[in-house]
């Protein structure tokens, strides 16, 4: 697949969530960063604001094999990976597989479970494959994890561990809509009844699997200059040694970072990537990476105000 046609690809993605989605394009546009580059996304945001409806909405613009988990205290590893079970008639143990074998994966309400339960998906958002009773099985090449949270409720939830948090390339939050947005919203949905489907707003494939490890491929064809590498690495360096940051972004996080880059500028149709993507991407990249110091909390500051002055302090290549 050419860059062009990776541009016109996802434009016509944009143009069939959108028949669904009302405003969220920024949301979108971070999205198919995560796709093409083959990270997965956590969007936190108040209830009602069209999370889960935008995964289902973007799933099905892919074309992809869409599963969802509804995240609850009492869930467990089991219940997502599945188990092998025996069967009295074969007399064998026969693999029940859990949602979690499927092409997108919704993690609805990801914090309402324990850490315990959390952790089964490590391995599946690293190396996507899951082990069971010490034999490996793989999942879709196009395996991709959205999670959603809720950051106003505290009680009954689990705050994802850093090892499960540094698994995912972005963490977007997704905010109210302003007011023309609203009035668009219930204009179009005020008058229906029951669950609304992507589909019954016309929304329609306009990929599949094949078409999108075609996508994945033609990041090839962008080049990372080592002036942009060593931006990547100053920043992500830079977010240790600030005196306010107790925890900084890890390795992983600078390879990640240089990745959503690459596939930024591919969507953008162009074989090279700027600082601008750099400095567009930081902020979802590293705000859940990044922990305040004790004196830092005790004074009010913020991860987002303490990104922000990191991408401006950092020296940037001209």
């Amino acid at each position: 697949m050419s860059l062009a046609e990776l541009r016109d690809l996802a434009d016509a993605i944009r143009a069939e969530v959108a028949k669904a989605i009302v405003g969220q394009s920024d949301m979108v546009d971070q999205l198919l960063v995560a796709l093409v580059s083959r990270g997965h996304v956590l969007l936190e945001g108040p209830p009602g604001t069209a999370k889960t409806f935008l995964a289902q909405s973007f799933s099905t613009a892919l074309g992809l094999d869409f599963g969802r988990i509804q995240f609850t205290p009492d869930l467990l590893p089991g219940d997502i990976l599945g188990s092998n079970l025996f069967n009295f008639q074969t007399s064998q143990f026969t693999l029940t597989r859990g949602p979690i074998f499927c092409e997108l994966l919704l993690a609805d309400e990801i914090n309402r479970t324990p850490p315990k339960t959390q952790a089964a998906l490590l391995e599946a958002m690293q190396e996507r494959r899951v082990t069971l009773d010490g034999e490996t099985h793989q999942l879709a090449d196009q395996f991709m994890v959205v999670a959603t949270q809720n950051p106003i409720e505290n009680q009954g939830v689990y705050p994802l561990p850093e090892a499960q948090l540094d698994r995912f390339l972005f963490k977007l939050l997704v905010p109210y809509p302003d007011e023309a947005e609203e009035a668009r919203i219930v204009a179009s949905y005020g008058s229906r009844s029951g669950p609304t489907r992507p589909a019954d707003l016309g929304v329609t494939a306009v990929a599949n699997a094949q078409i999108l490890s075609s996508a994945n491929a033609a990041l090839s064809q962008v080049a990372v200059a080592d002036e942009i590498t060593q931006y990547v690495v100053r920043l992500v360096r830079a977010t240790r040694e600030h005196s306010e940051l107790a925890v900084g972004a890890s390795p992983r996080a600078a390879v990640m970072l240089a990745g959503a880059a690459r596939a930024r500028a591919a969507l953008e149709g162009r074989d090279y990537t700027i600082p601008d993507d750099v400095k567009a991407l930081a902020l979802p990249v590293l705000r859940h990476r990044l922990t305040l110091s004790p004196a830092a909390e005790i004074d009010g500051r913020d991860i987002e105000a303490l990104v922000a002055e990191l991408i401006e302090s950092t020296e940037a290549p001209r």
